[in-house]
């Protein structure tokens, strides 16, 4: 038996001690990379993560955040943006609740995906004060007790505010027609009305 070889050297003439060397400078070399690409994982898994960017300005403010595809203005406003003046009703587009302006115009929120609204305006109730100036719609409503429960009170001023801008209703039935798609469950109906006619006079 050769004694070099059990000291380490084998037929390659590379020893034991010679070829653990190496792989613990093969090791040496790798680790970094192997950090580096761990460190990098994150970064790429964030970058698709299937989200999109949106860009919108709500209520004067500017603001950029990364929505689901899938989920809708009303949430968005809520769960990112933490401006929860605009109410969640039937969740299905049937009672008006959720009305915002989106470019001056009335839309319902639950029905309108976040990713829809990216380089547009929009105006929930949160910003239809200047201060503490009420405007003459939400103030109509105060004066007339247009709300009991109030869960509606929002979806309806924005809604009012739109369908004046859109065009003054002459008539009480118009005005009726007009806002047929916001229901008051309290059927505080007849002082939404009062509310909404003197409003629009002030209004205009």
């Amino acid at each position: 038996m050769n004694p070099d070889n059990d000291a380490g050297q084998g037929q390659s003439g590379v020893s034991r001690q010679g070829f653990l060397g190496v792989g613990a400078v093969a090791a040496a070399d790798v680790a970094p990379l192997v950090a580096a690409v761990a460190d990098a994982a994150p970064t790429v898994a964030a970058e698709n993560d299937g989200l999109v960017a949106v860009r919108v300005t709500v209520n004067g403010d500017r603001h950029a955040v990364r929505v689901d595809p899938r989920a809708t203005l009303l949430d968005t406003l809520h769960e990112k943006l933490e401006l929860t003046g605009t109410k969640k009703g039937c969740d299905r587009g049937q009672c008006g609740v959720c009305t915002v302006h989106v470019d001056g115009r009335r839309m319902l929120s639950c029905l309108t995906p976040a990713a829809t609204t990216n380089g547009r305006e929009i105006t929930t109730i949160d910003g239809l004060a200047d201060g503490e100036q009420l405007p003459p719609m939400q103030q109509a409503f105060i004066d007339h007790d247009g709300f009991q429960y109030g869960f509606c009170t929002p979806g309806q001023i924005m809604s009012a505010v739109a369908m004046v801008d859109e065009g003054p209703a002459s008539t009480d039935d118009g005005i009726r027609e007009r806002m047929s798609g916001n229901i008051c469950r309290c059927s505080a109906y007849p002082f939404i009305g009062d509310a909404i006619r003197d409003g629009q006079e002030a209004m205009r």
